[in-house]
This record gives C-alpha cells, sequence and structure tokens, in this order.
C-alpha cells in the first residue's frame, strides 16, 4: 500500500502564538511529529500542510515535504483537520500521486512515537481496517461527572450506581488526537470512520498530551524531559 502522513500545521494559532513552531525542549514542537513519522518507517510521503512559508521552511529543515501551502478556505480556524486532509489528497491526485491510506499526525502531540505510529499501522493491516485511531484511558472516569444547577447543589450528582470505590469502576477511554489512520477510499466516500471496522490503538496517558494550552506545554514539556532523563 502506499501510504501518506500528513501534519496539519496552520500559522496563526489563538490560544498559543505560534503553537506549532513554538520551541519544545529546543526544537519547533512540529519537529517532533516530523521525525516519529519518519522514524515509523512506513510512509511513502511525509508532508506538512500550512499556510505560512516560514512554518514550510522549517518543515523541511526537519525533512517534511511541503508541495503546496494550503488554500483560503483550509487557512482559517474553522476548517477541520480533515478539510486538510481531503485538500491535500486532491492536490496530490491532481499531480498523478494516488495513495491507499492516510495518517493524520497532529503536531500538538510530541510525545507520541515512531513506535507508536508503526504499531498503528500493524494493527491496522492486521485487522484489514478502515480506521485506526488513537486512545488512552481517561484520566476521571466520566461516571463522577455531572452539570451543575444554578444553585451549586450536589444532590444526586452521582447516581447511586456509580457511587462505588474507584477500582470497580469501568475503564473509560477517550480520543487522544495523536495518530488517525484511515484508508484513503472510506474517507473519501464516506467520511465517517467510527463505525464497523474501526479500531483503537491504546496509548497510556504520558504519551497521550495533546498541547492546546499553557499549561499543556509546560506539563508536555516536563514530562518529556523526565523521559529522556530515563532513557540517557
Amino acid at each position: 500500500m502506499k501510504n501518506l502522513a500528513v501534519i496539519p500545521a496552520r500559522s496563526g494559532s489563538k490560544g498559543l502564538k505560534d503553537k506549532n513552531i513554538r520551541l519544545f525542549a529546543g526544537k519547533p514542537l512540529m519537529a517532533y511529529t516530523i521525525e516519529a513519522a519518519k522514524m515509523a518507517g512506513i510512509f511513502d510521503r511525509v508532508m506538512v500542510s500550512t499556510d505560512s512559508l516560514d512554518y514550510a521552511k522549517i518543515a523541511k529543515e526537519y525533512g517534511a515535504e511541503v508541495p503546496f501551502l494550503r488554500k483560503g478556505q483550509t487557512s482559517g480556524d474553522k476548517a477541520s483537520s480533515w478539510d486538510v486532509v481531503k485538500e491535500v489528497l486532491n492536490c496530490y491526485k491532481e499531480s498523478g500521486q494516488v495513495f491507499d491510506t492516510v495518517c493524520l499526525l497532529q503536531p500538538t502531540s510530541p510525545l507520541r512515537t515512531g513506535e507508536d505510529i508503526k504499531a498503528a499501522y500493524l494493527l491496522f493491516c492486521e485487522k484489514s481496517a478502515i480506521a485506526v485511531i488513537s486512545v488512552c484511558e481517561t484520566e476521571h472516569t466520566p461516571l463522577w461527572c455531572n452539570t451543575l444547577p444554578n444553585d451549586n447543589s450536589l444532590e444526586k450528582f452521582i447516581r447511586q450506581e456509580h457511587n462505588v470505590r474507584r477500582q470497580d469502576v469501568k475503564r473509560y477511554y477517550r480520543i487522544n488526537g495523536a495518530i488517525y489512520f484511515a484508508l484513503v477510499e472510506e474517507l473519501q466516500m464516506y467520511g465517517n470512520l467510527y463505525k464497523k471496522g474501526s479500531f483503537a490503538y491504546i496509548m497510556d496517558q504520558e504519551r497521550s498530551i495533546d498541547i492546546d494550552t499553557e499549561l499543556d506545554f509546560l506539563y508536555a514539556e516536563l514530562i518529556y524531559r523526565r523521559l529522556q532523563g530515563a532513557l540517557s
């Protein structure tokens, strides 16, 4: 199969200024995802989709391809990552390049490794899947969450059958945003990847940090440095 990795890196982040190229432990944030994708050794192309010539230059320095810049409709914050992926696939198709699978790798998951990406791909092949999406166990059970009334009363906040010991609560998982593998044909025809034929690749919480806020950034960098210290 011909496999494409798409790393979306729009400039002009509203939450964290220039988040995708901000220095994370000494390197631009997007560099970690580019390096992990290349280390996985399964992609025919590793490309960065961006609207910025500066971002494109940095991406190329770390080994990614940037064959074209985003068009206007996918450069704003209202465009989804899948809108970007579909634009990339169409642009490649126009140049005569067609892929069987596409893997969306968000640059905000710097602790996801090349081994994670390869393992998710092997699961994809083993299951003959239409999609494999990474998840991790939730930090807190959703059974102990609820809305609050205007007076902040906790009456019936937790249902009686859910008021049990932590170790007796079922495991819940969440999409962690690190890896999305999909069959190109399935994505283009239907768009919905959460159905029969789609499987979860389970990652640990430590490697599942998705950077959206300043606190996320600081926490991820702390974990990264601790992991690097453990490996050295």
